[in-house]
């Protein structure tokens, strides 16, 4: 799909951005001379060896808790540990790659050997940003990049613009979600070696799509993190995050270690953005949170290039998202906006367990609020919760600070049998659903086989062995209650075991589906549905400011919506009950009608069809 706003490389090729290569505080660090710098911060140490090629080989240490050395001659591949005072060797937690698994050494890897084919790529402006969200895991039967690169040219004939890669960082075992990384520099050697996930992102970029990495920074997968050993001054003693202890951001080496993290991905992988997960657990005493530091280190770093920061946050706060005078993001462009996913789940399945009641009630209000304001809640208290009032206004925001889904992985895997939307509800309700996603001004987001109208499950895995293993078993029954609860006749006995290779099987795309009937249905609708976004709506969303959504009705069944998008109207008319309902007319030609008669009988009568969406733009 050509698009005047993507930048192609031009025939001439920068050496230097050719060979992208970011030098970072921790571990090992090919110098301009040849040789190596290793280093690592270990406080609660008094001395450090550097094992390499069969030797151990002293480290100079500092006051400040750093040890390094340097080494000439080192051979790329090189395999490396450091050795703590009580003869422990552990690996590097700032490795490009791992040589084994999460205990065994590092691999010194040299970032300038992959030569890009598209050096001079620039990205793509936010408002242009369709999401489609992937487990390389799952993606394909073989799992790895280079076999999720010979799909991307379907996401972009489709009209996808962005892949977002669940996280990828170094984990146990072979199979994972991502979000128990211990290596943040290492992509998971099951999925292929750095070079394998740089050419993943230099081809989506040849055909036009932008690649963002989910990363986790609230806390450490719990097998193959040694930190705790030789710098237990990493994290708070006294504070934990729901899946292990919290990190201490106010040590100066710590904030550095994750701030770099998010450069080096950006650089080395030229990555276009980067979702940060779950920050609201990410604690921070220090002047400036570190989510604001990052932020400003990676605007004044990039910007020569489109680079897009998201997040994922329980507090339905709006201060990471302002826009400055001129309508652009400060610090993060969007929020995935779990209150728009909450409340058409319960739409479209009636489910009410978990927070799902906090959405039960006036739905159609929440609804409606959500697409014309951004947040459900915006400081009033929830019915299921601790009490407090949760959230802020958000409707002085863009729609486009808005990341909007009825699908993600969350809210697919947690679930206790992973089902799909496409096999809890009715079919005519998720056509409307997807309809509404898709245009309009939030920026979208599919979950991977989506666009196809896949039915697989996709289940929650992992490999970890022993207590670890037992905990995760234990942790998807107690987790299954908040997402939707158990089917009738189903118990926590009847949970796939996330641990039994078979249930990460079966969580994979069934690709043939995409060609059968209902695949090619799915795909035809999806495809006109992006096709009018592109042409008509984006256009619309870079002047886009805040207060744009205005709720003109919302009762049973039926939503009216109307945004204005700089000097025109995106009006939205939906019924999802069965009957025919009265609803506020149009007053533009209609840009898309599901039935096509819908606009006619709310003409002629005032009402729209049962089952039916309607989008004009005057």
């Amino acid at each position: 799909m050509e698009n005047p706003s993507i930048a192609f490389p031009s025939s001439t090729h920068s050496a230097e951005r050719r060979l992208r290569r970011f030098r970072k505080s921790w571990g090992a660090e090919i110098l301009d001379d040849g040789n190596v710098l290793f280093r690592i911060w270990a406080p609660n140490q008094s001395s450090v060896s550097l094992r390499l090629g069969g030797a151990d080989k002293p480290m100079a240490g500092r006051d400040d808790g750093w040890f390094e050395v340097v080494v000439p001659k080192v051979s790329p591949e090189a395999q490396y540990s450091f050795v703590m005072s009580d003869g422990m060797a552990v690996p590097d937690p700032a490795a490009r790659a791992q040589a084994v698994d999460q205990h065994g050494p590092s691999i010194v890897t040299d970032p300038a050997a992959y030569r890009w084919q598209v050096p001079l790529w620039r990205g793509r402006p936010w408002h242009e940003t369709v999401i489609y969200e992937l487990h390389i895991g799952t993606f394909t039967s073989e799992g790895t990049f280079d076999a999720a690169t010979a799909r991307l040219p379907d996401l972009a004939d489709l009209g996808i613009t962005a892949v977002e890669i669940m996280p990828v960082a170094h984990f146990p075992g072979d199979r994972n979600w991502g979000y128990d990384g211990a290596f943040l520099y290492a992509p998971q050697r099951h999925y292929g070696s750095p070079d394998a996930m740089k050419a993943f992102v230099d081809a989506a970029h040849r055909l036009g799509l932008m690649v963002f990495l989910d990363v986790v920074y609230n806390h450490f997968g719990p097998d193959g993190n040694y930190l705790h050993h030789y710098a237990p001054q990493f994290f708070h003693a006294d504070r934990n995050t729901p899946w292990g202890t919290a990190i201490d951001y106010t040590k100066k080496p710590v904030r550095t270690f994750f701030i770099e993290n998010a450069l080096y991905w950006l650089e080395e992988f030229n990555l276009d953005g980067l979702r940060f997960d779950a920050v609201d657990s990410i604690h921070d005493e220090a002047a400036k949170h570190v989510l604001i530091e990052l932020s400003e280190r990676v605007r004044a770093t990039f910007s020569d290039r489109h680079i897009h920061l998201m997040t994922e946050d329980a507090r339905n706060i709006t201060s990471l998202h302002e826009r400055d005078e001129n309508g652009h993001a400060s610090h993060y462009d969007g929020e995935w906006n779990d209150d728009f996913h909450h409340v058409a789940h319960v739409i479209a399945t009636g489910e009410g367990r978990g927070y799902y009641g906090n959405y039960l009630d006036d739905r159609w209000c929440k609804l409606a609020r959500s697409l014309a304001e951004g947040f459900v809640y915006q400081g009033e208290i929830p019915k299921i919760g601790d009490g407090r009032p949760l959230g802020e206004a958000s409707g002085h925001l863009p729609p486009t600070a808005f990341i909007n889904f009825i699908q993600n992985h969350d809210q697919i895997g947690n679930r206790a049998f992973g089902e799909r939307l496409t096999t809890l509800a009715d079919p005519a309700t998720v056509r409307l659903l997807m309809a509404m996603l898709l245009l309009s001004p939030q920026i979208p987001l599919l979950y991977m086989g989506e666009e196809y109208g896949e039915t697989t499950p996709f289940y929650f895995f992992s490999d970890m062995d022993g207590a670890l293993g037992e905990s995760v078993r234990e942790g998807r029954r107690d987790e299954a209650e908040k997402f939707g609860g158990f089917a009738e006749g189903r118990t926590a006995d009847d949970i796939p075991d996330p641990l039994d290779g078979e249930t990460f099987r079966q969580s994979r795309l069934d690709w043939s589906r995409r060609g059968g009937p209902d695949g090619r249905a799915w795909l035809a609708m999806v495809g006109e549905l992006l096709a009018l976004r592109h042409a008509r709506i984006v256009p619309l969303l870079q002047t886009a400011g805040g207060n744009s959504g205005q709720i003109l009705k919302a009762e049973e069944g039926l939503v009216a919506v109307d945004w204005t998008l700089g000097g025109s109207r995106l009006e939205l008319r939906a019924n999802f009950g069965d009957v025919p309902l009265p609803s506020p007319g149009i007053r533009g030609p209609v840009l898309y009608g599901l039935p096509a008669a819908a606009a006619d009988r709310l003409a002629s009568d005032g009402e729209l069809p049962g089952r039916s969406i309607l989008f004009a733009l005057a």
